[in-house]
């Protein structure tokens, strides 16, 4: 899991050896890779991809919400 959520402080994971960098959750946005249908916050230039369920604990925890709800156009598709 890439981010942990304490008092409304976000802590995100942004390296292999556990590096953290933490931000208010007023300060961070939650948006959506349409291409890969996931969504992401970006952090230090970087885009870190999220769980669905981390996206909604960020927001409950104060974070914007940016996310697009992407919808499937074929017939047959998961989403």
């Amino acid at each position: 899991m890439p981010l942990r959520i304490e008092n409304h402080l976000c802590y995100f994971t942004l390296d292999d050896n556990g590096q953290e960098q933490s931000l208010p959750a007023t300060r961070v946005t939650v948006l959506t890779d349409t291409e890969k249908s996931m969504s992401y916050v970006e952090l230090a230039a970087e885009r870190i991809y999220i769980t669905e369920a981390e996206a909604d604990a960020l927001t409950v925890a104060g974070a914007h919400d940016g996310r697009q709800h992407v919808k499937a156009e074929e017939p047959g598709s998961l989403i």
